[in-house]
Formats: C-alpha cells, structure tokens, sequence
C-alpha cells in the first residue's frame, strides 16, 4: 500500500465536525433544515455582510448547526483523541485476545508496515494494526463487512490507514498491482475457502513474492475445529522461512512464517 503523509489533527477535526454536520443534517426533516436557513437569514441580515451567497448562508447554517450540536471545541477534541489512542492501541478494544500473535508482529510493523489482512474476523486485526500505524489492505467479498469496517475506522479516525476492498483473496491477487511490498499478511481459513490445493499454493506463491525481506505471514490453521489449509501443507510451502506455531484458545493455531533477509 502506498503510504500516504499523515493528516494534522486540526484537519482530522473540521472532518469530524463536516461529519457531525452532516450526519445532523440527513437526521432532521428538510422542514427543520429550512428554519435554520431562516435562522441564518436573519442573523446574517444583521450583520456587517454587505453581500448575501449562498456559500456565505451554508457557512452561517453549519455555524447555527455545530452551536445546537455543542460540538467541542478543537482543543477539548484534540485531548479527547488523544486519551483514546492508547485504547485504539489496544486488541481488546477491537474484538482480539490480548494475547493475539498479532501484538508480537506490531514493534517491527509499526510506523512503516504494509499489511494485507484477509479471512473471516478480519475487521478486527485490519483495525488493530491500523491503530498501531500499519497500511493495512482488507479484502473480504462481503461488501456489508468491508463498509462496516470502513465506518468504524472513520469513526475511529483511521480510515486513511484502511483500504478496503470488495473481492476474495485469490482475485485480488490475479491483478495485484502494489509497488510498495508488504511487511505482513494476515490470513485465516475462510481466505483459502473454495480453492484447489494447486490454487491454494499459487496464492501463496504470489503472498510470499510481494512480501519484503524479513516480512511475516500468519495463517491461521485450525478454527472450530475445522481445517482448510493444515500445518503440513503450509511447513513445504514456507521451505526457507522461519516457521512457529502459535497456539490460541482452545484448539485454535497460528502459523507463523517470516521470510529470511538476503
């Protein structure tokens, strides 16, 4: 994923209060909305304004709108956000084991990590290691999951470091165009759901070659207790990387595979 500069709060802020606005707006009926302009109207007409637009009225409606919403201010904004990234920083604010085997990828991931994640539960691992300063590209079929995961890295102020895409692993892959190579991939069964033991190595192929030197791939192997891809295909898959094998609750597992430096 190619990474993008950083927004400034004071820009992450007027976006949060554009949203706010807006979302206020679709709420009330366009009856309501029409008072405000009124409203507006009158206030501008008292004013010192010698020349009524209708860029000058919208601006006056959004003003009356963020004083009815007692939006905080800027700085109270900004203290608020800031309390809350340690929690965002957190698995379990996203769903996760606080001893997911994600929490020891993120010290090499963090701040410049590119990551793929993909599978059933990914809108937690996506979120989480956007929240610890990942690129992170989710592919998941299910448009409802993407879009829900989409509005909670909004929400969460992180939609720049989630892209989201609308597709299943294997043809994202059949047209993957990334320059910048990826640090990690994070994948469950459901990602190898359908494929052929041939397709399945061919996926895998395509992973390892768009990974980085040093870059890491989990595979989760076992989930309730059933199994697409198992340890042995994934130990001759991975010839030459350093392998473990993490276990989770219950008799959940995790492959882990990270790629030697040249």
């Amino acid at each position: 994923m190619t990474t993008h500069r950083p927004r400034s709060l004071k820009h992450e802020y007027e976006l949060y209060v554009e949203r706010e606005i807006e979302d206020y707006k679709n709420m009330v009926s366009r009856t309501y909305l029409m008072s405000v302009a009124d409203e507006a109207v009158r206030r501008l007409a008292s004013g010192t304004q010698m020349g009524m637009t209708e860029l000058l009225l919208a601006a006056e409606v959004d003003k009356i709108i963020t004083g009815r919403l007692q939006l905080p201010s800027y700085e109270t904004w900004r203290k608020r956000r800031q309390r809350n990234a340690s929690a965002l920083q957190r698995p379990e604010h996203w769903g996760l084991r606080g001893d997911t085997p994600l929490k020891a990828a993120i010290p090499f991931l963090a701040g410049s990590g590119s990551v793929l994640v993909t599978g059933a539960r990914m809108e937690g691992s996506a979120l989480y290691l956007a929240a610890n300063g990942c690129d992170v590209t989710a592919v998941e079929p299910e448009r409802a999951v993407v879009e829900r995961m989409m509005e909670a890295a909004r929400n969460a102020g992180l939609d720049e470091k989630v892209r989201g895409m609308v597709t299943d692993l294997h043809t994202c892959l059949g047209s993957w165009t990334r320059e910048d190579p990826l640090t990690a991939v994070i994948c469950t069964p459901a990602a190898f759901s359908g494929l052929s033991l041939e397709e399945r190595a061919r996926v895998i192929e395509v992973l390892q070659s768009v990974t980085s030197d040093g870059g890491v791939h989990l595979v989760e192997t076992i989930v309730a207790g059933s199994s697409i891809v198992d340890e042995e295909e994934l130990r001759s898959q991975y010839d030459g990387w350093a392998i473990s094998i993490v276990h989770d609750k219950g008799d959940s597992k995790t492959f882990v595979a990270r790629k030697a430096v040249a």
